[in-house]
Protein backbone atom coordinates (compact mmCIF):
# COMPACT_ATOMS: atom_id res chain seq x y z
CA UNK A 1 0.00 0.00 0.00
CA UNK A 2 2.83 2.45 0.78
CA UNK A 3 4.24 2.47 -2.76
CA UNK A 4 0.71 3.11 -4.02
CA UNK A 5 0.56 6.15 -1.71
CA UNK A 6 3.89 7.39 -3.10
CA UNK A 7 2.42 7.16 -6.60
CA UNK A 8 -0.75 8.98 -5.51
CA UNK A 9 1.37 11.90 -4.26
CA UNK A 10 3.30 11.99 -7.54
CA UNK A 11 0.02 11.94 -9.48
CA UNK A 12 -1.43 14.76 -7.36
CA UNK A 13 1.59 16.97 -8.11
CA UNK A 14 1.50 16.17 -11.81
CA UNK A 15 -2.14 17.31 -11.76
CA UNK A 16 -1.38 20.42 -9.73
CA UNK A 17 1.38 21.42 -12.15
CA UNK A 18 -1.03 20.99 -15.07
CA UNK A 19 -3.78 22.88 -13.28
CA UNK A 20 -5.92 19.73 -13.36
CA UNK A 21 -8.67 19.78 -10.73
CA UNK A 22 -8.97 15.99 -11.05
CA UNK A 23 -6.15 15.75 -8.49
CA UNK A 24 -8.77 16.67 -5.88
CA UNK A 25 -10.42 13.27 -6.40
CA UNK A 26 -7.45 11.75 -4.54
CA UNK A 27 -8.40 13.57 -1.34
CA UNK A 28 -10.92 12.16 1.13
CA UNK A 29 -14.04 14.32 1.42
CA UNK A 30 -13.09 15.01 5.07
CA UNK A 31 -9.40 15.74 4.41
CA UNK A 32 -7.63 18.05 6.85
CA UNK A 33 -5.04 20.42 5.36
CA UNK A 34 -2.56 22.46 7.41
CA UNK A 35 0.38 24.45 6.18
CA UNK A 36 3.25 26.54 7.47
CA UNK A 37 3.76 27.76 3.89
CA UNK A 38 1.11 30.49 3.98
CA UNK A 39 2.77 33.34 5.93
CA UNK A 40 -0.47 35.15 6.77
CA UNK A 41 -2.29 31.91 7.58
CA UNK A 42 0.18 29.82 9.63
CA UNK A 43 -1.67 27.54 12.00
CA UNK A 44 -4.96 27.64 10.10
CA UNK A 45 -6.72 24.39 9.29
CA UNK A 46 -8.67 23.77 6.09
CA UNK A 47 -11.19 20.95 5.71
CA UNK A 48 -12.55 19.07 2.74
CA UNK A 49 -11.64 19.50 -0.91
CA UNK A 50 -13.00 23.08 -0.76
CA UNK A 51 -10.49 23.78 2.01
CA UNK A 52 -7.62 22.34 -0.04
CA UNK A 53 -8.63 24.54 -2.99
CA UNK A 54 -8.85 27.61 -0.72
CA UNK A 55 -5.42 26.98 0.84
CA UNK A 56 -3.76 26.37 -2.52
CA UNK A 57 -5.47 29.48 -3.93
CA UNK A 58 -4.11 31.58 -1.05
CA UNK A 59 -0.64 30.26 -1.90
CA UNK A 60 -0.83 30.81 -5.65
CA UNK A 61 -2.54 34.22 -5.64
CA UNK A 62 0.61 35.84 -4.20
CA UNK A 63 2.62 34.97 -7.33
CA UNK A 64 2.63 36.07 -10.97
CA UNK A 65 4.60 32.92 -11.75
CA UNK A 66 4.92 29.74 -9.72
CA UNK A 67 6.81 26.65 -10.87
CA UNK A 68 7.06 23.66 -8.56
CA UNK A 69 9.19 20.55 -9.01
CA UNK A 70 8.97 17.42 -6.91
CA UNK A 71 12.47 16.68 -5.59
CA UNK A 72 11.59 13.37 -3.96
CA UNK A 73 8.72 11.37 -2.48
CA UNK A 74 9.39 8.89 0.35
CA UNK A 75 7.34 6.18 1.94
CA UNK A 76 7.29 6.95 5.67
CA UNK A 77 5.35 3.96 6.89
CA UNK A 78 2.18 2.11 6.16
CA UNK A 79 -0.05 5.17 5.86
CA UNK A 80 2.35 8.13 5.55
CA UNK A 81 4.38 9.72 2.78
CA UNK A 82 6.73 12.73 2.82
CA UNK A 83 7.37 14.74 -0.34
CA UNK A 84 9.94 17.48 -0.92
CA UNK A 85 9.46 20.27 -3.45
CA UNK A 86 11.39 23.13 -4.96
CA UNK A 87 9.37 26.20 -5.97
CA UNK A 88 10.46 29.15 -8.07
CA UNK A 89 8.16 32.13 -8.08
CA UNK A 90 7.81 35.81 -8.95
CA UNK A 91 5.85 38.04 -6.59
CA UNK A 92 2.60 39.51 -7.87
CA UNK A 93 3.05 43.23 -8.07
CA UNK A 94 6.61 43.30 -6.71
CA UNK A 95 8.19 41.23 -9.48
CA UNK A 96 10.64 39.83 -6.92
CA UNK A 97 11.93 36.35 -7.74
CA UNK A 98 12.15 33.81 -4.93
CA UNK A 99 12.87 30.14 -4.38
CA UNK A 100 11.58 27.90 -1.63
CA UNK A 101 12.33 24.31 -0.72
CA UNK A 102 9.51 22.80 1.31
CA UNK A 103 7.84 19.48 2.16
CA UNK A 104 4.49 17.88 2.77
CA UNK A 105 3.46 15.11 5.12
CA UNK A 106 0.62 13.04 3.66
CA UNK A 107 -1.56 10.54 5.55
CA UNK A 108 -3.77 8.03 3.78
CA UNK A 109 -6.76 5.82 4.40
CA UNK A 110 -8.23 3.52 1.74
CA UNK A 111 -6.13 5.10 -1.03
CA UNK A 112 -7.24 8.68 -0.27
CA UNK A 113 -5.39 11.56 1.38
CA UNK A 114 -6.96 12.19 4.80
CA UNK A 115 -4.36 14.64 6.13
CA UNK A 116 -1.79 16.91 4.51
CA UNK A 117 0.58 19.36 6.17
CA UNK A 118 3.07 21.69 4.51
CA UNK A 119 6.43 22.38 6.18
CA UNK A 120 8.89 25.15 5.32
CA UNK A 121 11.71 22.82 6.37
CA UNK A 122 11.81 19.32 4.83
CA UNK A 123 13.82 18.07 7.84
CA UNK A 124 10.92 18.93 10.11
CA UNK A 125 8.50 16.89 7.98
CA UNK A 126 10.87 13.92 8.07
CA UNK A 127 11.36 14.19 11.83
CA UNK A 128 7.58 14.19 12.32
CA UNK A 129 7.45 10.64 10.91
CA UNK A 130 10.68 9.46 12.54
CA UNK A 131 12.96 9.77 9.49
CA UNK A 132 16.15 11.77 8.94
CA UNK A 133 17.53 13.78 6.03
CA UNK A 134 19.65 10.75 5.17
CA UNK A 135 16.46 8.67 4.77
CA UNK A 136 15.28 11.17 2.17
CA UNK A 137 18.10 10.14 -0.14
CA UNK A 138 17.02 6.53 -0.49
CA UNK A 139 15.04 5.76 -3.63
CA UNK A 140 11.23 5.53 -3.55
Amino acid sequence: MSQENVEIVRTIWEGVNRGDAAALAMFDSDVVYESDLLPDHVGETYRGSEGVVKAWSLWTEAWDRLDTDVEWVRDAGRHEVVSCHQARMRGRGSGINAELRYAYLWRFRDGKVIYCKGFRDPSEALETVGLSDQDAHTDS
